[in-house]
């Protein structure tokens, strides 16, 4: 009897994973499938991108597209400015993401409720754009890098999940032992906290790194000067405004610049997506922990 229910149990625990292979397969199929079709159709060639004979492999393979791209003078500066607003941007949002939640997951921060509530307010009302233009003119960082930096220094739903982390995966215990020792809280925060939280400012680093690798509403207010501007700042005017004459297209027919076009929408995307593809792998394995443990409501 007991071999039976065994057997049926077994036998449901199959079918079990049987549905969630199926459905799992089914996900990453649908989700892998536009990456792939989009590198494929960025190294064919655009007549048979056009006509939809491009489903998995590339046809007609060509680096054409990409030669293109990179012809513009104009990405190498891009990618050289999205470097260092990422780079910067990242270092100063996770030093002030830092500061402003180890002390908000303190017990005895006095009136920590009512500022958590102003906090939050944030997330849902902004002063709107024309005045956050006034004030970005006024301390005058229009046509600046800093531009590109302050005004998003802090994400109030990272600080949140930063701060519950702080509370819930740093124990109390440990951080009282420390100031019955003399800690001061800084100390505390150098030497303990911060140690312990790896994970969660990875996730951090990656949330703030791909925020700013991705931006370029900032740069179309508040830059000016050319030599500013991000890296898809200048991959929107080319997919956009079809810069072509910048890209050796001056002598090309409307149909070869609708089907090069077509190419070098695609290679766009790649270009953009691979730095941040090669970043992930090395905070994948902080990602799922620091996510879980962070999101949990303190």
């Amino acid at each position: 009897m007991v071999n039976e229910s065994k057997a049926v149990r077994s036998r449901d625990d199959r079918i079990f994973d049987a549905l969630v292979y199926t459905i799992a397969g089914i996900v990453l199929l649908l989700v892998l499938y536009p990456l792939l079709f989009v590198v494929s159709a960025s190294f064919s060639d655009p007549i048979s991108v056009i006509d939809g004979k491009v489903w998995l492999l590339p046809q007609g393979f060509t680096f054409t597209p990409y030669l293109h791209v990179f012809e513009n003078e104009s990405i190498w500066s891009g990618f050289r400015n999205t470097i260092l607003y990422t780079l910067i941007g990242t270092f100063v949002n996770i030093i002030l993401t830092i500061l402003a939640a180890y002390p908000l997951s303190q017990r005895d921060l006095p009136g920590r409720t009512a500022l958590m509530f102003i906090i939050t307010i944030t997330m849902f009302f902004s002063g709107g754009l024309i005045p956050t233009y006034l004030l970005i003119k006024s301390l005058g960082m229009i046509n600046t890098v800093w531009a590109m930096i302050i005004p998003g220094a802090i994400s109030t739903y990272n600080l949140i999940v930063m701060r519950t982390f702080f509370q819930n995966g740093v124990p109390f215990e440990l951080q009282e032992s420390a100031w019955i020792d003399g800690a001061s809280n800084f100390r505390l925060l150098l030497t303990i906290v911060i140690p312990l939280s790896m994970p969660i400012i990875a996730v951090m680093v990656l949330f703030y790194g791909v925020g700013h690798w991705n931006a370029y509403f900032n740069a179309m207010i508040y830059l000016k000067d050319r030599e500013l501007f991000p890296l898809q700042l200048i991959l929107r005017e080319i997919l956009i405004l079809n810069q072509s004459d910048n890209m050796g297209l001056d002598g090309a027919g409307m149909t070869e610049r609708v089907m090069m076009a077509e190419s070098i929408k695609y290679s766009v995307i790649i270009v953009s997506s691979i730095p941040v593809l090669l970043l992930y792998p090395f905070v994948q394995k902080y990602f799922v922990q620091g996510v879980m443990i962070g999101s949990i409501k303190g």
